[in-house]
């Protein structure tokens, strides 16, 4: 457990596949995790990246944290949903454009399309 909490999940997370599910406004993609992502789940883990501020919005207790700089990230149309989460802070945090490392307890989300798959939960800033 120690080395998970030092280590970038990034690399686990990007193990997901995805099948086609339906709603009421028709087709979406809804992820399948793999055994080793479902092992995350409930555990604290270390993700670092760069705040994304998102719909031109930021606020500083729920952020939205990308692997990869703005310029590349899946918003942009460059990298996946792999490569994002949300993450719900403990203490609100400020901006920055640099790259900030979290702490918290992963939840992984299949069910709700309004919602990215992973959410990182009762987080804290590591470094800044």
């Amino acid at each position: 457990m120690l080395q998970a909490q030092q280590v970038s999940v990034w690399k686990d997370l990007s193990d997901v596949t995805y099948k086609i599910g339906e709603d009421e406004f028709g087709e979406l993609y809804l992820p399948v995790f793999s055994e080793k992502i479902k092992k995350l789940e409930g555990k604290e883990v270390t993700a670092d990246g760069y705040i994304i501020p998102f719909e031109g919005m930021f606020k500083p207790e729920h952020i939205i944290l990308s692997s990869l700089p703005l310029a590349e990230c899946f918003f942009c149309g460059s990298g996946g949903p792999e490569t994002v989460m949300e993450v719900m802070l403990k203490d609100p945090i400020k901006y920055t454009s640099k790259r900030v490392k979290v702490k918290g307890k992963l939840e992984l989300n299949d069910k709700d399309p309004e919602k990215l798959m992973y959410i990182l939960k009762e987080a804290q800033l590591l470094s800044q």
